[in-house]
């Protein structure tokens, strides 16, 4: 008998039934039981006592493997060696000081020498603060206000990126080559829905007609090359290519945000589509896990802050903790970890699309490097080129059977159709998902 919403939902809440058991008792002083709205993974969070290499322990006292790693955040599992020397050496001298620390400086030089584009970084406590930085830049520079970003784009808590965002109908609405701006949720003000231009995925012809209309207004383009909280798109390198020109011809600033992507190729996703951006968004796996985030590009940009027309400060922007850990993880994150690691993403994704082509089943894995995307669709060999693809051909009720059956059995996935491998993870543990994941959708399958 094939499996079920209402069986699997059941199955999850006992299996982690503290951790219900804390959400509701969280929600007595913090609303929902956590701060942030993205860790409710169906019925509630799954609670985390600890995690050590490739595996969290939870509260309800289960080993999981993690294939969700705080959202891609933890490239490096979990308290890696190389981190906890880092962080116990940070802590030792001390940990927050209104004066800067010489090892920031490292930090910056390893990202400016990794990434082409960048030749001076500013740092943040998130790349959310980075995103509402490079806008700033990006509007000092130009001299003009909007802003355009793309469908299922995700830039971060700022009001303006606040809009079309989640695979949801309400957020979608009309055409794809005429897309508008909707709130995800409310506190967006009207003058800000209408300073953000939205333009469609993998469309240039819609592109180039929705950005020259505004060409006097718009001051940047706003760019995942890979999406993230939208769903897992890639979009087409040609298509970047020809944004990246008419951004150029229209005298807007192009701003690839490399939070997610940072982690699929050495020297950023960029470098895999041959372009230079004006500025680069980084953040997640720059801090190793701790909170930190950046803002990279040409000289000419990032000198408006030390020459005065652009104001950068935070109390806690360039911490001396998250600038140690984030040294530590990308001298971790060399090119040959990249490569084994991207093959071990490759593997899961290749062996679970030749055995569902086999089985004409119709669940596909996509995305490029160590974080992918994956779809039970309406049908087998369905392919997606947007994020309102998603909305119109995933089989919603199956994706959440699929993600609790996951965790019931072990496995942590993102709840939103996602994993992120990372460091410590062994060819067995790739052997380990594929073999769960093929059983789960075969139960979710059968007759």
């Amino acid at each position: 008998m094939a499996l079920n919403l209402q069986s699997s939902t059941e199955a999850f809440q006992e299996k982690f039934k503290k951790s219900g058991e804390l959400s509701a008792a969280g929600d007595q002083y913090i609303p929902g039981g956590y701060s942030r709205n993205s860790l409710t993974f169906g019925p509630h969070a799954i609670y985390v006592e600890r995690g050590e290499g490739q595996y969290i322990h939870t509260v309800d006292g289960h080993k999981l493997l993690d294939f969700h790693n705080n959202f891609s955040c933890s490239i490096l599992g979990h308290s890696h060696p190389k981190m906890r020397e880092a962080l116990l050496d940070s802590v030792s001298k001390g940990f927050s000081f209104g004066n800067p620390m010489a090892h920031e400086h490292r930090l910056a030089q390893i990202l400016c020498e990794r990434i082409a584009s960048v030749d001076k970084v500013v740092f943040t406590c998130s790349a959310s603060e980075a995103c509402i930085a490079a806008v700033r830049y990006a509007r000092a520079y130009t001299g003009k206000d909007k802003i355009a970003k793309f469908d299922g784009g995700y830039h971060g808590l700022g009001d303006e990126f606040t809009l079309s965002i989640h695979s949801a109908a309400e957020h979608f609405p009309g055409a794809p080559e005429f897309p508008r701006p909707v709130p995800l949720c409310g506190g967006i003000p009207i003058a800000t829905q209408q300073n953000v231009v939205v333009l469609p995925q993998n469309d240039f012809a819609s592109c180039k007609r929705i950005l020259t209309q505004n060409a006097g207004q718009v001051a940047c383009v706003m760019m995942e090359l890979q999406t993230g909280a939208g769903g897992v798109i890639t979009l087409q390198k040609e298509f970047v290519q020809s944004v990246r020109e008419l951004t150029e011809e229209l005298g807007m600033l192009l701003i690839i945000d490399e939070t997610i992507s940072l982690r699929s190729a050495f020297h950023g996703m960029q470098s895999l589509f041959d372009i230079k951006p004006d500025l680069t968004v980084m953040g997640k796996m720059i801090g190793g896990g701790l909170p930190l985030g950046a803002v990279g590009g040409a000289e000419k940009y990032l000198n408006m802050n030390s020459n005065g027309q652009v104001y950068h400060s935070g109390t806690h922007h360039g911490h001396p903790m998250a600038t140690r850990a984030g040294i530590a993880c990308m001298e971790v994150m060399d090119e040959k970890t990249y490569a084994r690691m991207n093959a071990q993403a490759a593997r899961l994704k290749d062996e679970i699309n030749t055995y569902a082509k086999q089985k004409n089943l119709p669940i596909y894995f996509y995305g490029l490097g160590s974080h992918l995307g994956y779809e039970i669709t309406d049908k087998p060999g369905r392919i997606y080129s947007s994020c309102r693809e998603i909305l119109t051909y995933s089989n919603h009720e199956a994706m959440q059977t699929f993600a609790f059956e996951m965790a019931t059995r072990g496995i942590f996935p993102m709840y939103r159709g996602q994993i992120a491998l990372s460091e410590p993870m062994t060819e067995a543990d790739i052997d380990t998902f594929v073999r769960i994941s093929k059983e789960v959708i075969e139960d979710i399958f059968a007759p």
